[in-house]
Formats: C-alpha cells, structure tokens, sequence
C-alpha cells in the first residue's frame, strides 16, 4: 500500500501544478513574438526527447546537497529535493509536464489567435483575454493535456530513480515498486502492481473519452 499512497499522493500534488503552469506555458509560446521562443521550446520539450536517467541525473547535480543551489536550500530551511517525497514530485511534474503545454499550444496556434487579437482590439487586457477568450476555447485540450500528464507522471521512473532515490516506504513509487518487484523475482507483485498502474491508466483514457470507450 506504501507505493499506491505515495503515487496517489504525487498525483494529487502535480495535477494543479500541471494547470497552474502548463496552461501559462502553452499560452505563452504559441506567441509568435516571444523573445527566445525556440529555446523555452526546447527547455519545455527536453523531457520528452532527452532519456530520463540523464535527466534526473543532471538534476541530481543540481539540485544534490553539495551544489550551490541544493546548499542555499539546505541552509534555508533544511529542505532538499533529494531523496524526498519533493524530489519525487518534481520528477513526475518535469515528466508529465510538456504533455499538457503542447497540446495546448497547438490548440492555441491553430484556432485562437484570431479571437486574441479581436479581443485585445477591443480594449480587453492580456489577463481578461487568457480567462475570458483564451481558456474556454481550449478546455478540451487542456483536459486532454491534463490526463496524459498525470497517466505519463505515474508511469515515470527515471528521473525519480535518481532524484528520489528509490528508497523503500519513502520515495517507492507504483512504478518503482514494479522495478524492484521484478528485480527480485517477485513477479506475482510486480502483476498486482501492474494491474494497478493499468486499471488507473483506463480509467484516466475513460475520463479522457468522456466516459465513451466503445465510439
């Protein structure tokens, strides 16, 4: 039960933080006149392209406790990412993440750019734009995104092996738990797991589909 608590613990951090940030995201970079607009491309899609055991490497460089900035955040307040249930969100959040912005980007691109511009015609501020224009236009899209990021955030691994550690009833996510499980031979727990990783999966493809799975 450690693992399933402390997967749907991260779910329940990481959706809002999906929203909160991947919608802001995908809003900015479908403007064509965004400063470095290939590069926040780039940083966005890394984790996609880029194999996730360097990544969570990189970020164990980074973020471990004798770099610069995991000693500020040491001295702080004795907070680290490392080895922590923080390090396994972010982890999962760095995962899931360009899987909301791009959709919603794309969205953004192809059908709105015209209701922005009438509405900034008419005096509206970016801010009243992106609630009032922006935001109802791509609901779907951005409950898609959504349900992708959190599917792809509980099936990640890589970057929480390094991060997190893997350490057992600490930071043992579903998926990590299915790694172990298997490494020690213990395949009839590695198929319960499974079957709990596959039964969260349909049931977040259902709520994608609307509840229609058969049209």
């Amino acid at each position: 039960m450690d693992p399933l608590t402390l997967s749907t613990a991260v779910a329940l951090v990481v959706a809002p933080l999906f929203l909160l940030l991947g919608v802001p995201l995908g809003y900015l970079l479908s403007r064509p006149r965004l400063p470095l607009r290939g590069l926040w491309e780039a940083l966005v899609s890394l984790p996609l392209v880029f194999p996730p055991i360097v990544l969570g490497f990189l970020l164990l460089l980074v973020l471990g406790r004798d770099s610069l900035l995991g000693t500020w955040l040491a001295k702080l307040g004795g907070f680290s990412f490392v080895f922590s249930f923080a390090g396994v969100a972010l982890a999962s959040l760095l995962a899931g993440l360009p899987l909301i912005v791009k959709p919603v980007q794309a969205a953004l691109e192809s059908s709105q750019q015209e209701l922005i511009e009438a509405s900034y015609t008419l005096g509206k501020s970016p801010l009243a734009t992106f609630f009032r224009v922006v935001l109802p236009g791509i609901r779907a899209s951005v409950l898609a995104g959504l349900g992708l990021a959190v599917a792809r955030s509980l099936g990640e691994v890589g970057i929480t092996l390094m991060l997190g550690g893997d350490i057992t009833n600490r930071t043992e996510t579903l998926s990590l738990a299915v790694y172990n499980a298997v490494l020690n031979g213990d395949f009839g727990r590695a198929e319960r797991l499974s079957l709990v990783l596959g039964a969260a999966s349909l049931l977040l493809f259902i709520a994608l589909r609307g509840g229609r799975i058969l049209r």
